[in-house]
Order: structure tokens, then C-alpha cells, then sequence
């Protein structure tokens, strides 16, 4: 196929609900890496939470985040994908709003009333909804307004306008933050995804295949959430898998409060938090060239050890410099580590569950992130502010990645049969 003729089949290919959706979606990652890099310093330093606090409140935001979409899917499909789409950046749109407005004067009948831990918890739990019900929207989308020979491509797309929107959000929020306020960081994303509101009701129509397709009943998915459960090996993988995470979301639950309370407080730690998407973004086509014969459980154990090690450069260099190559590091991980992961969920799946298994392949994400924060939270405060040694914490989150990494090795040694 020559190139003209591949070019206009991607002209040709999609329809516009793809365009619009996924568009949609770059803002609305642009919106949540905003807030999720300024959050933690944003619960300690403007709404006074101590860090464990902090940190445990910023672990809770972002697993919820990751664990809802599970069965977020089954609601969008009985919703249809426009007044999914459009609730969803709704219930976003407001929910950044309360965020950063957890202060405002106008809020203070509300504290005085709601204790501001309880207001906190609620508050944050609000995003979670809209996501659940914006990613699995936004993959379907993108399946039914593709045609087959360019829906490899669409996902393409997809993967690659996320990953932008998540080197734009901290960035954003270092604009936001140190131009007007923290607390406008999230009216920012507010306002960002209230767009995304109005863009849907205007743009966006069912695509033709989805209207011909019959939704998953809540009995269904509750049954597919019964069958994966049953599925010992499938779940003690993603237990396994979990201590990835717990030490990937420290770049958002615990470092910009490490580098601004022990590292230098001028540091823009929003900034720095771009650093990963931009090398995501720069490198995936590369390395996923070089690790493509690489087995798929020898790059996602590959991938957790450079993870784990890269923070072995904060230690050794406290600086923003050791901050980069850090985070550099760390993605260089995931990068090795991501693709092959997806690839090996599916391979786990028994014939014809593939797609409840891949729902279930966030969930190490979400509860990482759950048991990052409250983790992490601890270490900051029990190296930090009793032992006054805070480099201390680093090499337990390196053990944490180090431990998963062998982990896996038996995982792959013991669980699976001789040359699976």
C-alpha cells in the first residue's frame, strides 16, 4: 500500500465522533495531571493537612480514579456514549470547582459544619465518577468509529493525545500555580473540562456502529467481575504487580512534597513532573522496537527494576537535576515495562474474557495509588520529620520495586507452565 493510498484511508477512516472524543480526552488528561501534580502540596501547604495526611488524601483521589472505570464501561454503554461523555466532564467540572474552593470564604458554612477530613474525602471522590465513566467511553468510541483497517492507528491516537495531555497538565499547573494561586489550578481544569462539556452537546453524535450494538446488563459485569476473582493465578499477578505502582505514584503522592520541604523550596515541582510524559511521548516507538522479542514477563519484571532504581539518583544527587534523572529513569520503566504488560493480560485471559480481563488490568494502578499514599505518607513523615533523615525513605521504596521485580521472576518460575 503506498503512502497516499494509507493517508486517505486514516482521512477516511474515522468518523467524527472520534475526533471529538478524543480530543475531549487530551483535555481532560490535561485537566487531571494538573490537579494530580499540584495536589499534594495543595492539601499541605494551602488547606494545612500534615504530609502523611496529604499524601494518604492524594493516594485516595488517585485510586479511586483508576479502580471505578471497571465498571464504569457497563454504565456508559447503557448510557450511550454522548450522555456519558457529557456527565462525565459535567460531574468533572464541578468537582475540580469544589477542589480548589475548599478554602474560599464562601465555603465556610460548609467546614464549619462538615469537618474539613470528611469535606476532603468527598470532595475528592467526585472526579473519580467522571473518569470512570470518560475512559472506557473514550476506548469505545474509538472502536466503533473506526473502520477496521485504521483501528490499530485510532488507538494510536488515543494513546499518544493522552500522553500529551499528561505532559500539558503539570505544566499547566506550574503556569497556574505560580502566575495567579494553587487553588486556581484546579478552577483551571475546572473550566478545561467544562469546554469539553459544551464541545460534546455541540459536536459529538452516536457513531452508527454503537447504535446497532447491545449494552452488558449490571448482572453481566457482575459476573464478569466474579470470573476474574476466580482466577487465582490472573489475581495473584496483579497483587504482585501492585508494588510497581506503589513505587511509580510516588512522583506524584510524596516528591513534590520531598523536594519543596528538603530539597529546595523554589524547586517547581509542577514543572518537573513533565518530565515523564515528555520522555513517554519521545521514546515508546523506540524502545518498544528494541524489547519486542524480549518475553513479556522478562520486560514488565525488566521494567519494574529501572523504576525502582532510578531513585537512587535523588538519593545520590538531591537537587532538581537528581529530580529529572529521577523521573527519567522511572519512565524509561514504564515505558519498557507498559506495552508488554496490556500484552500479557490479555495472553493470561481465558478464550473470550479478554476484554473483562483488560478492565481488570487497571486495577493494580488504582490500588497502588490507594496504598502509595497512605505508604508513602508515612515514610515522609516517620524519615522526615521524626528520624530528620528524609533520603531514608527512597531506599524503601527501592526495596518495595526491587521486592516486586523478584517477585515476578518467581511468578514466571513457579506459577506459569513450562513454556507458556
Amino acid at each position: 500500500m503506498t503512502f497516499t493510498q494509507r493517508w486517505q484511508d486514516i482521512r477516511t477512516g474515522f468518523e467524527r465522533p472520534f475526533w471529538v472524543a478524543n480530543i475531549s480526552e487530551l483535555f481532560e488528561r490535561l485537566s487531571y495531571y494538573a490537579a494530580f501534580a499540584s495536589m499534594t502540596r495543595y492539601l499541605h501547604e494551602a488547606l494545612q493537612f500534615p504530609s502523611q495526611q496529604a499524601a494518604a488524601f492524594s493516594g485516595f483521589f488517585g485510586g479511586l480514579v483508576w479502580f471505578l472505570p471497571i465498571f464504569g464501561g457497563t454504565l456508559a454503554d447503557r448510557m450511550g456514549f454522548r450522555r456519558a461523555l457529557a456527565l462525565a466532564y459535567l460531574i468533572l467540572a464541578w468537582a475540580y470547582f469544589l477542589l480548589g474552593s475548599l478554602g474560599a470564604p464562601w465555603m465556610v458554612p460548609v467546614r464549619q459544619t462538615v469537618p474539613l477530613g470528611v469535606l476532603v474525602v468527598l470532595v475528592l471522590a467526585l472526579p473519580a465518577f467522571g473518569v470512570a465513566l470518560v475512559k472506557p467511553t473514550v476506548v469505545g468510541v474509538t472502536a466503533h468509529s473506526s473502520k477496521e483497517n485504521v483501528r490499530s492507528f485510532g488507538y494510536s491516537i488515543y494513546y499518544t493525545l493522552v500522553n500529551i495531555g499528561g505532559a500539558l497538565g503539570p505544566y499547566v499547573a506550574s503556569y497556574v500555580h505560580h502566575r495567579m494561586s494553587v487553588e486556581n489550578v484546579f478552577r483551571v481544569a475546572s473550566l478545561s473540562v467544562f469546554l469539553m462539556f459544551l464541545g460534546v452537546l455541540a459536536f459529538f453524535r452516536e457513531p452508527n456502529r454503537a447504535l446497532d450494538t447491545q449494552p452488558a446488563s449490571m448482572a453481566e459485569a457482575g459476573r464478569n467481575f466474579l470470573t476474574v476473582l476466580t482466577n487465582p493465578r490472573f489475581m495473584l499477578f496483579l497483587l504482585i504487580f501492585t508494588g510497581y505502582w506503589i513505587v511509580y505514584w510516588q512522583e506524584f503522592l510524596t516528591l513534590p512534597l520531598y523536594l519543596h520541604n528538603y530539597v529546595n523550596p523554589n524547586l517547581d515541582t509542577e514543572l518537573l513532573l513533565s518530565t515523564g510524559p515528555v520522555v513517554v511521548i519521545a521514546l515508546t516507538m523506540v524502545i518498544t522496537l528494541l524489547t519486542q522479542k524480549v518475553p513479556a514477563l522478562a520486560a514488565i519484571t525488566a521494567g519494574t527494576l529501572i523504576s525502582a532504581v532510578g531513585w537512587v539518583f535523588l538519593i545520590l544527587l538531591p537537587s532538581g537535576l537528581g529530580a529529572v534523572l529521577t523521573l527519567i529513569t522511572v519512565a524509561l520503566g514504564e515505558i519498557t515495562m507498559s506495552p508488554r504488560y496490556y500484552d500479557y493480560v490479555s495472553r493470561l485471559a481465558p478464550e473470550g474474557q479478554q476484554g473483562t480481563y483488560m478492565g481488570f488490568a487497571f486495577m493494580p494502578l488504582g490500588i497502588g495509588s490507594l496504598i502509595g499514599g497512605a505508604f508513602g505518607g508515612f515514610l515522609i513523615h516517620y524519615f522526615g520529620e521524626t528520624k530528620h533523615q528524609p533520603a531514608g525513605m527512597w531506599w524503601v521504596i527501592i526495596a518495595v520495586g526491587v521486592m516486586t521485580a523478584v517477585l515476578l521472576w518467581l511468578y514466571d518460575k513457579l506459577m506459569l507452565p513450562k513454556g507458556a
